[in-house]
């Protein structure tokens, strides 16, 4: 493994020297610089991330903390992930992933230890319990998620309000009267997940304004569980034609069991959902759909963090507008 003493005889100046260029504590001449960078270039020198980190108070890492639950469509989540990890390392930061389900304790553990030098929150609830930490560190954050306070935050997320307005619109110029929301599992509702709960909010403002009868229903997934909800849908509101799917894990099974009740889509039934693309193109029926951004807002989080880290971010809210995407699956309200 190549030294900083190596580097230093190769471009001919004192290892100091070699010391205060990767760190930028001190002015060097810009003929100095260059001629230490090649070096480090050619002799292919990796500084010590331990002693890089004593050096500057730096760790040049980012936790990401995404907590892995049973109840949420965890490619979703990995996508993001992965955009968070590939923008981050543009900038010259790895990430450290915080899968746990540990609330606060972890915002403590990261903040105390000195693990990074900042944090990505994901998974974010209305009335989240990691916020006061927050607020009242140091430490650059920035959320994946809209809690329902925002003062003292940086957020970013796709406008899931927009998003649920955006469905009622669609199937209501469609001709569609009776919608049904086959929803996320109940404890996402119950913990008040932002993005579940902005996306309701969307649908029933949007439904009330248009004098749309909507109808919501919570849905663990799976087709048993699908069964039970579409049951039930069907026997509160028989004249439903119109569904909108917020749940993944949903969407194959609700578009089997209305083949084999004999409701053909889109002729009979429309089904709109809200997922990622690769969902929405794979099912038995392409689906009209509003896609989760996920790798744009992997980026733009990095972003906003990478120019706190650097004196230049303030605290603000990025809300991506929702796109629809019209395909084999929603069509006119049968008469």
């Amino acid at each position: 493994m190549v030294t900083l003493a190596e580097v230093a005889q190769h471009a001919g100046v004192s290892a100091s020297t070699v010391s205060y260029v990767l760190s930028g504590k001190r002015s060097i001449s810009t003929t100095t610089r260059q001629r230490v960078e090649q070096s480090i270039r050619e002799l292919g020198y990796h500084p010590n991330a331990g002693a890089r980190a004593l050096a500057s108070s730096r760790s040049n890492i980012i936790a990401l903390m995404i907590p892995l639950r049973t109840d949420m469509y965890v490619p979703v989540m990995m996508e993001i992930a992965i955009a968070v990890a590939t923008t981050a390392r543009t900038h010259g930061y790895d990430v450290l992933l915080l899968t746990g389900e540990e609330g606060p304790d972890a915002v403590r553990r990261v903040t105390g230890s000195g693990l990074a030098d900042a944090m990505i929150l994901m998974d974010v609830e209305l009335d989240d319990e990691r916020l006061p930490l927050l607020r009242d560190s140091q430490q650059p954050s920035v959320l994946i998620g809209l809690p329902a306070e925002t003062a003292g935050l940086t957020c970013v997320d796709l406008d899931f309000k927009a998003t649920g307005a955006l469905c009622v619109e669609h199937l209501a110029t469609l001709g569609h009267r009776d919608i049904a929301v086959i929803g996320e599992a109940p404890a996402v509702y119950e913990r008040h997940t932002g993005f579940a709960e902005r996306t309701l909010d969307g649908l029933r403002l949007r439904s009330q304004e248009l004098g749309i009868r909507l109808l919501h229903r919570p849905c663990e997934g799976g087709y048993d569980a699908m069964a039970v909800t579409l049951a039930r849908i069907l026997d509160e509101r028989p004249g439903t034609t119109g569904f909108v799917v917020q749940n993944e894990s949903a969407v194959e099974p609700l578009l089997a069991l209305l083949r084999q009740q004999g409701r053909a889509v889109p002729e009979d039934v429309s089904v709109l959902a809200i997922c990622p693309d690769q969902v929405a193109t794979q099912a038995s029926v392409r689906l009209t759909s509003v896609s989760i951004p996920a790798q744009e807002m992997g980026r733009h989080a990095v972003e906003q963090l990478v120019a706190k880290l650097d004196g230049r971010g303030s605290d603000e809210v990025v809300l991506i507008a929702p796109e629809l995407t019209v395909r084999a699956s929603t069509g006119p309200a049968s008469s």
